[in-house]
């Protein structure tokens, strides 16, 4: 398919055969829920930790006597309802991973950029060069768009001035197209992308 392509003035600049291999798939919205809950499982740390009443020091013996006080009843004072007790039904260190074949992680990206296309939320670039790794530049680039949303920048490998340049921009994601992951496609609304980023991508998930 051919797709129009423009400098980052918005101005048209030519055109750009894709690969209907990895740009034409049909929208798999199953396929592409499961990717991003297992890729957002897996960003879990699962470090969190507390104790149990059996395992917090102290308590071995009981306050007060059974009958008699006037009191509620109490058999440590290391049991759930006292101050620096234990905790019920305690978190604990635990994996969250969930696993994903790489077919369908790579069938998934290829059906939500795919979608993008179709919904011409993805902008393709001819390259993005700056002056200076300045933040205004970049922000004149999405201002030319016309861009006030979550927006992802898929740029090349040597492009360490525009990550530079676009890491203080809030609605503004810029990622190396290599190492673009699912959940990213999805949770942002638009995203342009340069020449060579999706030269990378075609590379990456034509096979």
């Amino acid at each position: 398919m051919l797709v129009k392509v423009f400098n980052t003035k918005a101005s048209e600049v030519g055109t750009l055969e894709l690969s209907d291999a990895v740009f034409g798939c049909d929208y798999n919205e199953a396929l592409i829920h499961q990717a991003v809950v297992a890729y957002q499982a897996n960003q879990r740390q699962g470090t969190k930790s507390a104790l149990t009443r059996t395992e917090v020091r102290g308590g071995g013996i009981k306050p007060w006597r059974q009958k008699g006080t006037g009191r509620a009843r109490q058999g440590s004072i290391r049991a759930p309802q006292w101050i620096k007790g234990g905790v019920v039904f305690a978190p604990k260190p635990r994996d969250f991973r969930k696993k994903l074949n790489k077919k369908m992680k790579a069938q998934a990206f290829k059906s939500a950029i795919s979608e993008k296309l179709r919904l011409n939320e993805l902008i393709i670039v001819d390259e993005i060069k700056l002056d200076a790794p300045k933040t205004k530049l970049v922000a004149q680039i999405l201002k030319n768009f016309n861009f006030d949303k979550r927006t992802l920048l898929l740029v090349s490998g040597d492009s360490a001035d525009v990550v530079r340049a676009g890491a203080n921009i809030e609605k503004l994601t810029v990622t190396d197209a290599a190492l673009a992951n699912i959940y990213e496609i999805v949770s942002n609304v638009a995203i342009i992308a340069t020449k060579d980023a999706i030269k990378q991508i075609e590379e990456a998930y034509s096979l």
